[in-house]
């Protein structure tokens, strides 16, 4: 199963509460990669039902204008978490995230229902993809397994609220009790061929302390971020798209290897550093993103 949007460019995650119709009606005037709607921890314990009534309309009756639908739906610990499944599909989300993932059982179990309720509305058998979210010490630690679980999976994602309970510390701002779970959970994602997305950054008063913290997870080779306010899309788009020097520099690398290969030359320079074939993937990937996010138009992607 292959799906064409399943490695699409996703920065920028935005949570959104379904329970507030004003929340969720033209979130894509802010231009986020990817919405999140919530049917989870936003939602109150009585207010499931209106939650999904509202959120089987907005998938169906708003357009989005491109932007990523994802939709976490309710932990399986939950009675809420099939009708989520059924919502979500029916009303054609492209994404559900699965809260709290422990282990590739726990995507198999959604992703069960989510084949059962394509069958069910009759849409295309594979069209809804799926995230998992690792919410503690054991997600983390079978993160591997997590991505290898399905064809459907695009990635994981850690949340580090509830990470940190577990690991019996709390968020300190230096992201010293993030960086094993983070650095675990790139490696996993990257073999297994997934996307990996950090956790929000909730104080929304220090944006120079969420700049560093993007420019980090940035370096450590994330694919994009969750967030919770608008005001962050502008930040995390700017770190994540490539700038104009590592594009031009990415087309000489990807156009002097495809030139060298076919003379048999293995080893050149160019702007006077050493480039081999080790190169070519990383170049051809920086294009992409940057083709994706809108900021290079030429042809060698």
């Amino acid at each position: 199963m292959s799906h064409p949007n399943k490695k699409r460019l996703r920065r920028s995650m935005m949570f959104l509460n379904c329970q507030k119709p004003a929340l969720i009606k033209d979130p894509y005037i802010y231009q986020p990669d990817s919405i999140m709607l919530d049917l989870e921890d936003a939602v109150a314990e009585n207010q499931k039902d209106a939650a999904r009534f509202s959120l089987y309309h907005a998938l169906r009756e708003i357009d989005y204008r491109g932007v990523e639908r994802v939709v976490r739906i309710n932990g399986l610990d939950t009675p809420h978490w099939q009708e989520d499944v059924r919502v979500c599909v029916a009303g054609g989300a492209d994404v559900i995230r699965i809260p709290k993932c422990t282990c590739a059982a726990d995507v198999h179990t959604v992703e069960q229902a989510v084949l059962a309720a394509e069958r069910e509305f009759g849409r295309e058998e594979g069209c809804t993809l799926l995230m998992a979210a690792l919410e503690s010490c054991y997600g983390v630690l079978n993160c591997l397994e997590i991505c290898k679980s399905s064809d459907r999976l695009i990635g994981v994602a850690l949340s580090g609220g509830d990470y940190t309970k577990d690991l019996q510390t709390g968020i300190t701002g230096t992201g010293v009790e993030l960086t094993g779970a983070r650095q675990h959970m790139i490696i996993a994602a990257r073999a297994a061929g997934v996307q990996c997305f950090d956790t929000v950054f909730t104080n929304l008063d220090d944006m120079e302390g969420f700049r560093r913290e993007t420019e980090t997870i940035h370096l450590m080779g994330f694919d994009g971020k969750s967030l919770v306010n608008p005001r962050q899309i502008p930040i995390v788009h700017e770190i994540f798209t490539p700038k104009e020097k590592d594009i031009i520099f990415a087309e000489k690398v990807v156009q002097e290897i495809d030139s060298k290969k076919a003379q048999g030359i293995g080893v050149f320079t160019v702007n006077g550093k050493m480039i081999d074939i080790a190169f070519y993937d990383g170049a051809k990937r920086t294009l992409m993103l940057a083709k994706a996010a809108g900021v290079y138009g030429g042809d060698l992607v």
